[in-house]
This record gives structure tokens, C-alpha cells and sequence, in this order.
């Protein structure tokens, strides 16, 4: 069996052993690999730069191993159950299909198994050619969709799963339903949070999860229904504002966040306003557009991203070269 033959289906279990362990000693996961720690620390430079196509926050996995220890921080949304469109799936067939076919493949018969299930997902799905969902609505279980309207109709709290997608995290929650609302094509659960004790906007396509409870849904007296007159996302006394200036190839920014300000410049570029609750999503977002993004405030974002990026290229002076 070749190196990259044995190479691949670890990588391919690392993301999930580690997001299980976090913080397990190099030595320890190695052993547990039958490798040794040097070359898991060379796997782990190559998963470095894996993950998701695209520019965005959440497309690449992100450890931490610099030290005697190893953390998944970023995991590249590989908690979140996979949503595929009928061509992703027949896409996605076709590679198990030839996996499935290399002689030497290690535990063929977990392939076959994926294969299988593929398959009956894939037969369930819309005709080939029409993507399966794509929309925000479309995308909503309609068990949770059904369960949170009866509660909400009903009076009762709910325990629900729920997928923060700017921290890539995952929690559960019981909250108190106050109303359902439809805002720019979404709909959101409204609801007092127990754990967060506050009033809270839960997209229902990010419930994962969703069950009535036999206790009637009791908001506090200060909870208040949030005034959504000036559209939904308003600022937030905890929120930091950065000064970014966008590349013509980084205008998407500026259309798919909410951004406060936006200037024109010379040759297609732009200098906007934008603001951010989570540091580290703010720092992901800046190095996934790499060239194409100068932050010029606050100082410590553009320094964090900096070091971020020299820490990146040390280690690609470690990996073999093609």
C-alpha cells in the first residue's frame, strides 16, 4: 500500500478523533495513528489548509499544535449535518464508486456502507437538476418547522438544537416561545433563552432539533419583542466595528454582510464599515479573502491577522515538496 493510500483515511479521521478529544497530548493521537509524532505533525500541516471552497468564514479547518497538544478550533462546519444538492450527491457517488473499486482500500466495507446510504438519500431526493435545499425555507426540517409552530401556537416551552453559525457551534437550549416571524425570506423563532436569559432570534433553519415540553412557555415580564421595523440586525453595545478596504474580487463582502458604510474608491475598490461580535470569525473571514482585503482598523485585527498568515507560512515550509 502506498504512503498516500495509508495516508488518506487518516486524514480523513483525524477532524472527528480530535473534535472528541480536545487538547489530547501529539504523542498520545499518534500512537493511537501508529505513527509517529513527526509525521502526525506533517498530517496536521496539510489538514491546516483543508476545508471548504470558497472566501468566506468556516472554509478552512483550523488546529491548534503548536505546543505538546492539539485542538481542533475550527472545525469547518464538520458538526453540521451534510445538506447535499442532487448533483453533489451523484458527484459524491461516483468518487464512493471508484473508492470502492481501489484495490487495498482500508475497511471497504465502511465505503460500501456510505455508498448505501448515498444511494437511498439520493433516491429520495428531487430529480437531478433541481437543488435540493438551497433556500433558507427549503432547508427547514418540516418536523422541526411542525413542532415549533405548535409550540409557539400551543404556549409551550421548547428544547431545541440550535447551529450558531459565527462561532460554528453547536448547543442545546430550552426557550420560551413568544412569536414566529418571516423577515427577508427567513423564518425565525423569537424566544426567551433559558441559558442565554434573554430574548433571542433563532433561525428555524438552523434548529437541528426541536421538542415540546409538556411546561407551558413562561417569558419573564422583561421580556420584550424585539422591534424589527429597522430590519433585524441592529447594533450592539458589545460589538467592534472594522475599517476594511475590498479588492474588486472582495466586493461580495459588502453584499452578503451587513455593513454600515460603504465607499467608493478608485479602480473598482471599496472601503467599508463593518461590524462583528466574535473576534476569531472576524480573523477567519480576512485571511479565507488572503490579497484582496486590507483591514485599516482596529490595530489588533490587522495584527492578528498577520501573525496568523506568518504562522501559516512557517509551516508550509515544513511540508514535501510535489
Amino acid at each position: 500500500m502506498t504512503s498516500a493510500t495509508r495516508r488518506l483515511p487518516r486524514l480523513l479521521a483525524l477532524v472527528p478523533y480530535l473534535l472528541s478529544r480536545p487538547g489530547i497530548p501529539i504523542t498520545d493521537a499518534a500512537a493511537d495513528f501508529g505513527v509517529t509524532p513527526q509525521q502526525l505533525r506533517k498530517d496536521l500541516e496539510l489538514l491546516w489548509m483543508c476545508g471548504l471552497p470558497g472566501y468566506g468564514p468556516g472554509d478552512l479547518i483550523d488546529l491548534s499544535f503548536d505546543s505538546d497538544s492539539i485542538t481542533v478550533t475550527y472545525d469547518a462546519g464538520m458538526r453540521r449535518p451534510l445538506r447535499l444538492t442532487a448533483s453533489e450527491a451523484t458527484s459524491l457517488l461516483v468518487a464512493l464508486r471508484a473508492l470502492a473499486e481501489t484495490p487495498g482500500v482500508p475497511d471497504s466495507d465502511a465505503v460500501e456502507r456510505t455508498l448505501a446510504k448515498v444511494e437511498n438519500a439520493v433516491g429520495q431526493a428531487r430529480p437531478s437538476g433541481v437543488v435540493i435545499g438551497l433556500g433558507a425555507e427549503d432547508s427547514v426540517d418540516p418536523g422541526v418547522r411542525r413542532t415549533v409552530q405548535s409550540a409557539a401556537t400551543g404556549g409551550k416551552a421548547l428544547r431545541i438544537r440550535y447551529y450558531t453559525a459565527s462561532r460554528d457551534e453547536i448547543s442545546e437550549r430550552t426557550v420560551d416561545p413568544m412569536r414566529l416571524l418571516l423577515l427577508d425570506g427567513r423564518s425565525y423563532l423569537e424566544a426567551w433563552c433559558r441559558s442565554a436569559h434573554g430574548v433571542r432570534m433563532f433561525r428555524l433553519d438552523r434548529i437541528d432539533e426541536a421538542q415540546q415540553l409538556d411546561e407551558p412557555a413562561q417569558p419573564p415580564p422583561e421580556a420584550e419583542p424585539t422591534d424589527v421595523s429597522a430590519g433585524l440586525f441592529q447594533p450592539a453595545p458589545d460589538q467592534q466595528v472594522a475599517e476594511l478596504e475590498l479588492e474588486p474580487d472582495a466586493r461580495w463582502v459588502a453584499e452578503y454582510y451587513q455593513v454600515d458604510e460603504v465607499t467608493e474608491l478608485p479602480g473598482g475598490r471599496a472601503r467599508v464599515r463593518m461590524r462583528y461580535a466574535d473576534h476569531s470569525w472576524m480573523v477567519r473571514l480576512l485571511l479565507g479573502l488572503g490579497g484582496q482585503v486590507t483591514a485599516l482598523s482596529p490595530p489588533e485585527l490587522g495584527n492578528d491577522v498577520r501573525q496568523r498568515a506568518q504562522a501559516a507560512l512557517r509551516r508550509t515550509r515544513h511540508l514535501p515538496s510535489t
